[in-house]
């Protein structure tokens, strides 16, 4: 049953990350999530896709760093 839908703490457990983070991702940094009713779930082989193709990296404007600064 490898191919189910994650919760959003599922996925934030897999991903290593807070809820708040993975919230936050999917609006800042496109997490791809899928919203069924009012709760979010993901599909692992999508988040791991996001993950390989750069979405997750470190460049946060929040953070107000920038590659000289790390």
């Amino acid at each position: 049953m490898e191919d189910r839908w994650l919760s959003v703490e599922e996925i934030a457990t897999y991903l290593g990350v807070t809820r708040d983070s993975v919230y936050r991702w999917v609006v800042s940094k496109g997490l791809p999530g899928h919203k069924i009713g009012r709760l979010w779930k993901f599909r692992k082989d999508e988040v791991d896709e996001w993950v390989r193709s750069g979405g997750a990296g470190e460049n946060d404007s929040r953070r107000g760093l920038n590659s000289d600064q790390q």
